[in-house]
């Protein structure tokens, strides 16, 4: 008898304990969310926000103190554009930074002492503060048409394969963006977006100058007129972009050559600096030595 109230009690007990956890644990159970509003399931924690929106969200009242006008923010908007930056709040930033950089170097001034007997110092070091954002913007923008100049070739030779193949224009530039993502990344962005506004409704030749207009490269823009003129007159899209393309391993040899021959300048300075003198020490120096060891006796006896 006792043995048979000792498995009621176990069972009861198990079925009690499993069915107390089966509504706890089922999602529509009134005692499970019950239990979870009493906060036996912790609420989630609130996502935060991306380290770019906390930036922006800390930048946006310095980026107002500084006074701009429409046309300086529509000029450094198109510099972010070809700079890679497309964004609307990355213009927020820049002038974020350009007002954050200027008050650490006029702080950096204050706290040194530096400034306080030159009021050229302090005027001086926070203008650089000021500038240095856009003196890298600057050399981001040649670098990545730099990029761009060197990965076109490759592109108008693709173009011309995939044209000659039977694709259209709009399928070809899909197609070399497609090619082109791992060896010339921005190029292929470029033609992306390309396609992307085409594909979106906006005409040919206002995409195309778009794509001039975004990289702000020359030779893109003389492939964009050419491609535009092509479109205008009818006539065959790869021969014009045969011949555009030997037009453009010239004039690149033309610039290599050119590079090439300035070198030769470039090298007389750090020739007549660091070479030159060298070069008379060791010819000249011994013979100096000797003439001031014969010299010093005659003219110490007189």
């Amino acid at each position: 008898m006792a043995l048979i109230l000792a498995i009621l009690i176990f069972v009861t007990v198990v079925v009690v304990v499993f069915s107390f956890g089966a509504a706890a644990m089922t999602p529509a159970s009134v005692l499970g969310s019950r239990l979870r509003a009493l906060g036996w399931q912790r609420a989630d924690a609130p996502e935060k926000p991306a380290m770019r929106d906390r930036l922006e969200h800390a930048l946006n009242p310095l980026s107002k103190a500084l006074p701009t006008s429409a046309t300086e923010v529509s000029r450094t908007h198109a510099w972010l554009i070809q700079a890679g930056y497309r964004d609307a709040r990355h213009v927020t930033i820049y002038f974020g930074i350009r007002s954050l950089l200027a008050l650490v170097f006029l702080a950096g001034v204050l706290i040194s002492g530096a400034g306080l007997d030159s009021p050229m110092l302090l005027l001086g070091v926070p203008a650089l503060g000021f500038f240095i954002p856009r003196f890298l913007l600057k050399r981001k923008i040649r670098d990545r048409q730099r990029r761009i100049r060197l990965g076109l070739a490759d592109a108008l030779d693709l173009t011309v394969i995939c044209v000659e193949a039977g694709l259209a224009l709009d399928q070809a530039l899909a197609r070399v963006a497609q090619e082109l993502h791992h060896a010339h990344p921005d190029l292929s962005d470029e033609f992306y977006l390309v396609n992307l506004e085409m594909r979106a409704g906006k005409p040919r030749a206002e995409a195309l100058r778009n794509l001039a207009s975004r990289t702000g490269v020359d030779d893109l823009r003389a492939l964009v007129a050419t491609l535009i003129q092509t479109d205008r007159f009818g006539t065959s899209v790869a021969q014009a972009l045969r011949v555009h393309s030997d037009s453009l391993r010239t004039e690149r040899r033309q610039r290599a050559e050119e590079q090439a021959a300035k070198t030769t300048i470039k090298m007389v300075p750090p020739l007549v600096i660091f070479v030159l003198p060298s070069i008379i020490f060791v010819t000249i120096g011994p013979a100096v030595i000797q003439l001031v060891r014969m010299l010093l006796p005659e003219m110490g006896g007189r």
